[in-house]
């Protein structure tokens, strides 16, 4: 509890002001301070089971929230799909990536790679915050 909305309350214990003037009170401090986002949820070490992906922003006016949450399974399961596509269509898809400045060779993807980078991704905290929002990339 932050020491202002503490004052307010105890000048309502002590009788100097009414219950819906400690109200009305809050109501003005809520409005006067940004919100806060809440950071991501502390869990015990372990696997990591999911990415997340947290953005709240403001356009003229307007806000906005977009929360994701993606299996870490799905993209393991992605990988082993990803065996049974015909080397041609992997060479397609390669030369489309490279065009569009994805440097990324599908062919060398494998299992164990996807592992590795979800064990990385347990420590990975991403946060981005600007005047219009804010972004945060993190697993859980």
């Amino acid at each position: 509890m932050n020491e202002q909305r503490k004052d307010i309350l105890d000048m309502l214990a002590e009788g100097k002001i009414t219950a819906t003037d400690a109200e009305r009170l809050i109501t003005a401090l809520d409005r006067a301070r940004p919100p806060v986002v809440a950071g991501p949820p502390v869990r015990p070490k372990g696997r990591a089971k999911y990415l997340r992906v947290v953005m709240e922003f403001c356009e003229e006016g307007d806000s906005g929230r977009l929360n994701v949450r993606i299996p870490l399974r799905l993209l393991r399961a992605g990988v082993r799909l990803a065996a049974l596509i015909p080397p041609q269509a992997l060479a397609r898809a390669n030369a489309e990536l490279g065009r569009s400045g994805v440097p990324f060779d599908l062919t060398q993807l494998r299992p164990e790679h996807v592992e590795a980078f979800a064990e990385h991704l347990d420590e990975a905290i991403v946060e981005l915050d600007q005047s219009d929002g804010h972004l945060r990339v993190y697993c859980e």
